[in-house]
């Protein structure tokens, strides 16, 4: 049945029995892809039905629906026809992971940073408002989490504010990556928990429309009296009313997986003036036991920390250090997971932190804490940090406060696109006063980089880290502190390489040996600030190449350029190489960095061609 759909249209001719039908075709489909490609499998799994009666209801394209976190919209691709395309999900050249403009006309937004819709929302339903706009219908659909962010408040406000014709589907599972956090999740839970609810709703529902008379006699006043007693419940179990008094209308909670009662409430909302808000009860991971079974995540996505990586280095180490030192705590972002801070929430439950999707908060809240004699340790994506720089920068560093980020997924991470490579970390990060930053190149690199940072207490450290695996060296070749660490040595090449370069840099060098070039080899380490010596020595070369998986321009080569030319003597020819400006398109990442020319054979052909 599933290969039967081509288009939204084609939901509309299937009985009830057809669609339930459908609804586990979707999810054995579901399953099928995220096992063979990886993604995210809980979030979608548990919208299918949501989804279903959302293109039954309204007129995709015409009606432009915003899915806010775009990883539940799996099931929107597959009934906007792209289910043949599925084989290719998060492959180079594929289909994306998440909604694309340039896909489907079906797709407003790539939205794959969380709590983005509903500003989306305020601003495309005040187009279609104004005197040019086309009287489409907004939709947004908000869930796994994404209420918690800040920036879903903030559209919140100026929907309410301004009686933006929006529609607002909460999708209420729970949950973000990890069991949701806020005190409105709170709220919501106390519905979600106390199966009464419903029941009186039911009834009242049902004895208001006995006592009155028919809709054709009294109008709109029925289903006024109704919503009054409807409300009169809602105070019951949620005494905040949070939606409503800020100018939204609220109507819920509804089963999100009976396709007949969510058609019939969004077609109820879509008679409304103003923003209402429709809020759906959902199971993260239906269907599926394993997904149902997992506590933390309900598999939300496939794929954990793995030992040998650069995020279990990052556990070990926090885990350890955490016992000598009282004072330190650990912020994740609704990632406890996935940033490898579930085993330190278990040693240490009251030392850790999960503030919600909310980086700028976390980021501000950590200030406080140093302010108070605290330690705290961030464990971040790098993309989702980029959200937090105003406050790493005059919340954290101006105020000279020994915060450490733990910025995990750095550099280009591969299958989920140009939004998740984590490329300006270096870039940004390093022109904020009295920021340390390190580049590990090895498990026990991080882990030497992170004892190192917490020595380090006049201001803010960051240690960057890729999501590839995390080669293990000796002992001799582990550096400390500052000190950039001389691999090997020779008199005309030296290749400057940063973080997980180092092993490129390594095949390159002995590429260019074979052929008699005399090659010196650096780690880096420490990008912010750089190590005077290496700068020194690398100024002896005829040839400096710097290597590095971020944005090249004003990046780290950038940087180590301007030094070299500050010494006295004649420069170097000097050669940077890293990521251009630009959106990087998913794939495999040796691929993707092969491409960029960031490979053995890359580099080795920009040296000879330069070593004239």
């Amino acid at each position: 049945m599933l290969e039967q759909i081509t288009c939204p249209a084609d939901l509309r001719r299937l009985s009830y029995d057809q669609l339930n039908s459908l609804s586990s075709d979707i999810r054995q489909f579901i399953v099928d892809t995220v096992e063979e490609n990886g993604g995210h499998l809980g979030s979608n799994l548990g919208v299918v039905e949501l989804t279903i009666a959302l293109h039954r209801v309204f007129d995709s394209p015409r009606d432009i629906l915003l899915w806010d976190t775009g990883h539940q919209a799996y099931v929107h691709k597959m009934l906007t026809g792209r289910l043949g395309d599925f084989k290719t999900l998060r492959k180079g050249g594929g289909l994306s992971g998440y909604p694309s403009r340039s896909e489907s006309e079906h797709d407003w937004i790539e939205n794959s940073h969380a709590s983005t819709a509903l500003s989306y929302a305020f601003g495309l339903a005040t187009a279609q408002e104004s005197d040019i706009g086309e009287g489409r219908r907004v939709i947004a659909v908000i869930g796994d989490g994404a209420l918690t962010g800040g920036m879903a408040f903030e559209g919140l406000n100026n929907l309410g504010h301004s009686g933006s014709n929006a529609i607002i589907i909460l999708n209420d599972n729970g949950r973000s990556y990890a069991p949701t956090v806020s005190l409105l999740s709170d709220s919501l839970k106390k519905l979600r928990n106390n199966p009464k609810y419903l029941e009186q709703q039911e009834k009242i529902e049902s004895k208001v429309k006995s006592l009155l008379p028919s809709r054709e006699v009294l109008g709109l006043s029925v289903e006024r009296a109704i919503d009054a007693a409807k409300a009169a419940v809602r105070e019951i179990w949620d005494p905040t009313s949070f939606f409503e008094d800020l100018g939204i209308r609220y109507n819920g909670p509804f089963d999100g997986h009976n396709i007949e009662g969510l058609e019939k409430a969004l077609r109820n909302a879509s008679g409304f003036e103003g923003p209402t808000v429709i809020h759906v009860l959902t199971e993260k991971g239906r269907g599926y036991g394993p997904a149902e079974n997992d506590p933390i995540k309900r598999l939300h996505d496939i794929g954990a920390p793995k030992p040998g990586s650069y995020t279990a280095a990052f556990t070990e180490i926090l885990i350890k250090e955490a016992e000598n030192h009282p004072e330190l705590v650990a912020i994740t972002a609704a990632m406890p997971d996935s940033t490898g801070l579930l085993p330190f929430s278990e040693r240490f439950p009251d030392r850790f932190f999960d503030v919600g999707i909310a980086e700028q908060h976390a980021t501000t809240a950590a200030a406080g804490m140093a302010m108070g004699g605290l330690r705290p340790v961030i464990a971040v994506y790098a993309t989702f940090l980029n959200r937090a720089f105003d406050q790493v920068s005059f919340d954290v560093a101006l105020h000279e406060q020994p915060v450490i980020f733990c910025i995990d997924r750095a550099g280009i991470t591969g299958p989920d696109g140009a939004s998740h490579h984590g490329l300006l970390d270096m870039v940004l990060l390093t022109k904020v006063p009295g920021m340390t930053m390190f580049a590990p190149s090895s498990y026990q690199e991080l882990q030497q980089m992170f004892s190192d940072a917490l020595k380090i207490t006049s201001g803010p450290v960051a240690i960057r880290y890729p999501r590839t695996p995390a080669p293990s060296v000796p002992e001799t070749e582990v550096g400390s502190g500052l000190n950039a660490r001389m691999v090997s040595e020779g008199s005309d090449i030296c290749i400057l390489s940063v973080g997980k370069m180092l092993e490129t840099a390594i095949s390159a060098s002995e590429k260019l040996q074979q052929q008699g070039r005399s090659v010196s080899v650096w780690d880096v380490r420490a990008v912010s600030p750089l190590d005077s010596k290496m700068i020194a020595a690398a100024h002896n070369h005829s040839l400096v190449v710097t290597l590095e998986d971020g944005i090249v321009e004003g990046g780290i080569g950038s940087s180590i350029a301007n030094h070299l030319r500050d010494l006295n003597g004649p420069a170097p020819t000097i050669i940077t190489k890293g990521v251009p400006v630009s959106f990087v398109d998913q794939g495999n990442p040796e691929d993707l960095l092969s491409e960029l020319g960031l490979d053995c054979d890359g580099i080795v052909k920009t040296i000879l061609e330069a070593d004239l």
